[in-house]
């Protein structure tokens, strides 16, 4: 498959401190990479990096982000708006933060049909009613005269991928796309997200803590602590033999029929801190002195 995003050494910093330390991947069309680890290591982080959506006082401190060979970071920002949403899009987090709440369905999925397709009046009603239909909202024509506060949240997640797809992206960057939901809207909104994947050819980048979102939806994994990517590789070797002990340590913390929940000691490091050798050392019950000089 050819690569569509490759990320090289990239740096993420807010203010004086690093959040984001010299990560490397790659997506190719029509591949799922997983971003896995605990809230707070990085990887929303780095999806807004390569949206350039970061807020206010972070910016980009280093290394290159390719799209299709387009070198995304030194774009100005009026090429930026053609990017986002028509190269790469994103389904956020939270719907509810993401989707206007005093404006109909309609007007803010022909929004982006209009900028990235040129579609207008009719055509472009029919079109949101089309991308509606395929992620599965029920009632569609209905739902577009809708208001965001008044669907349900699996919903309000699905006109969210609605919007992202509008322009047709390449890329698909899902940040946590099942947050919040309940355990059934949770595999119907995963199945929507691979089938338009298989469908489309597109790639997807998605962001999760949950390991059996990764077991059934990745083609690749990266494993993200504490700003770093600690391991990368193909979903099966990856499930039969995690390599980092923060990796392993995931696995051990996964619920088991009648065994005592096991928990992670501690918690992701202040990246304000002067961090030395392996960043997960602190945690581990392994560790040796080598580690806390160096990383694995």
């Amino acid at each position: 498959m050819s690569v569509l995003l490759q990320v090289d050494q990239l740096a993420v910093d807010i203010g004086s401190v690093r959040i984001v330390d010299g990560v490397s991947f790659s997506v190719a069309a029509g591949e799922t990479y997983a971003l896995l680890g605990e809230s707070g290591c990085g990887k929303s982080i780095t999806a807004l990096a390569l949206m350039r959506l970061l807020p206010d006082g972070g910016r980009v401190g280093g290394g290159t982000v390719h799209l299709d060979a387009e070198a995304i970071l030194t774009l100005p920002e009026s090429a930026m708006r053609r990017v986002r949403g028509g190269g790469m899009a994103m389904i956020f987090q939270e719907p509810m933060l993401a989707l206007n709440p005093v404006m109909k369905v309609s007007t803010q999925i022909t929004e982006a049909l209009a900028l990235h397709r040129q579609l207008a009046g009719q055509a472009a009603l029919d079109a949101a009613r089309a991308l509606l239909d395929a992620v599965g909202v029920p009632d569609a024509a209905r739902r577009l005269d809708s208001y965001p506060f008044e669907l349900s949240g699996g919903l309000r997640q699905r006109v969210m991928i609605a919007m992202a797809l509008a322009g047709e992206p390449r890329l698909l960057i899902a940040d946590e796309p099942t947050t919040a939901l309940d355990v059934t809207i949770q595999a119907q909104v995963l199945a929507v997200l691979r089938e338009l994947r298989e469908r489309s050819g597109m790639g997807m980048l998605l962001i999760t803590h949950d390991l059996g979102v990764v077991a059934e939806n990745a083609d690749r994994v990266g494993v993200m602590y504490a700003g770093e990517l600690v391991e990368e590789g193909r979903r099966a070797d990856f499930f039969a033999s995690p390599r980092h002990p923060y990796s392993r340590m995931l696995f051990d913390a996964l619920p088991r029929p009648g065994q005592r929940l096991t928990t992670i000691p501690g918690q992701v490091p202040r990246l304000d801190d002067t961090l030395a050798g392996c960043r997960f050392a602190p945690r581990c019950p392994h560790a040796r002195d080598r580690c806390r000089a160096e990383s694995p």
